[in-house]
């Protein structure tokens, strides 16, 4: 493409660095939202809903068990005992914010699997038969695993949302069937940012449909919301911890006590015999501190990001042409907006050379470049649709960054419309 004709990335000074020696202020002198090595010092980090950096902490936390705490946390000596107790105290962490009992929660390799676990097992429990609602907007770790279900016999609906990504509650519920077993909505859509109504349709469910098992997808809620899963009512929700600053590679299942569900991965007896595997004890324990990390921190990790969303908002709204996709509610960490006559694969690789991290949507499609199935679920057009960016922040977000970034935005929107004449 004509856009990585001109050699290396220009070296532009600005808020990167200065984001930079912000998150150094906060972390004791240590920097987690920084450009890959060798690249551009003030290269800016939009791109938080895909993952987010390793924060500092967490990595101090896990670096014992990535070394001299070697054990397997299924071993009966004293090594197996010290990663054993890390691993609880982990689940102890994750059910004290998530609003659970340790107990019910499942270590996994990360959002995927749990969501894959979830589904499979509650339709297995269910004798392999029946119904399924879910959603259009849905990630496709749902959405794929529905796809296989399919194969195996169940029958799946798939719920349409309305212009701002917002499935209708009544209209999860007007899909249920005397055979449905499931129904699954996610919690904050990882495109949009957009917030389903979970609640609304777990408490509907439980008192019309109490034979009816829900199940959530909350790995982007984890950062965005803050969460009571006994309270919300689900039945079974995802987690990844590689969205709060933890490390990729783990996540977790929740199964409220008493559920009927299958586990899916056989070969062990790990986590009570609900997923075979031996543990990934330094990643737990990352997830751990992460989560420790939110929790001490969430006033004023939901202000922060507020602000550098609505700075950024600002900022960029005043690019002519530009239209915002992430309906006014959406939480605070994802903005979707799209440029007229700009196509977002020109402009992310235009934005990618001058410094800036974003994303067409999910990390696991954008690659591909295929449509977002997100925004044609609602409603738009493919030219619409291939004008789309996402921008995510964290608090490693810095607000000299956005501004900055904001800037560049509009630079690379100028230069690309007058290319092809837009």
């Amino acid at each position: 493409m004509e856009e990585q004709n001109g050699g290396s990335p220009p070296d532009i000074a600005g808020a990167g660095a200065v984001g930079a020696r912000v998150q150094a202020a906060n972390t004791g002198g240590h920097t987690h939202g920084r450009a890959p090595t060798g690249q551009l010092d003030s290269f800016i980090y939009l791109d938080h809903a895909a993952t987010s950096p390793l924060h500092p902490e967490v990595l101090a936390a896990m670096q014992p068990y990535l070394t001299h705490a070697h054990g397997n946390a299924s071993s009966l000596h004293r090594f197996g005992r010290e990663a054993r107790r890390a691993v609880e105290q982990a689940r102890e962490q994750l059910a004290a914010w998530m609003g659970c009992d340790p107990s019910e929660l499942v270590f996994t390799s990360g959002g995927t699997e749990a969501d894959h676990s979830a589904l499979c097992g509650l339709w297995l429990a269910a004798g392999r038969r029946g119904h399924i609602v879910t959603t259009m907007v849905e990630h496709h770790a749902v959405l794929h695993t529905c796809d296989f279900l399919e194969r195996l016999g169940a029958q799946v609906t798939r719920v349409a949302p309305g212009k701002d990504g917002v499935v209708r509650a009544k209209d999860v519920l007007a899909a249920i069937r005397p055979d449905t077993v499931v129904v699954s909505v996610m919690w904050v859509n990882n495109e949009l940012g957009s917030v389903e109504p979970v609640l609304d349709i777990a408490a509907a469910v439980r008192a019309n449909h109490p034979h009816v098992r829900v199940h959530t997808d909350a790995v982007q809620g984890l950062a965005a919301l803050r969460l009571n899963l006994h309270e919300a009512g689900v039945d079974a929700a995802a987690f990844s911890a590689h969205k709060v600053g933890g490390p990729k590679g783990v996540g977790a299942l929740y199964i409220r006590r008493g559920t009927p569900w299958w586990p899916v991965l056989h070969g062990g007896s790990q986590e009570r015999g609900r997923r075979a595997g031996t543990e990934n004890v330094a990643g737990i324990v990352g997830f751990g501190a992460a989560i420790e990390r939110l929790r001490r921190d969430w006033d004023r990790h939901e202000a922060h990001l507020l602000r550098v969303r609505d700075r950024f908002w600002a900022e960029i709204s005043r690019i002519p042409g530009v239209r915002r996709n992430s309906p006014a509610d959406a939480v605070p960490g994802i903005l979707n907006v799209a440029f007229a006559g700009v196509r977002n694969d020109r402009l992310l690789m235009r934005l990618d050379l001058m410094g800036v991290a974003a994303s067409a949507g999910s990390a696991c499609t954008a690659g591909s470049l295929e449509p977002s199935h997100v925004l044609s679920a609602c409603g738009q057009t493919p030219d619409e649709v291939r004008e789309a960016v996402r921008f995510s922040f964290s608090d490693a977000t810095a607000e000299d960054e956005v501004v900055e970034a904001a800037a560049r935005v509009r630079a690379a929107v100028t230069t690309l419309r007058e290319r092809t004449g837009a």
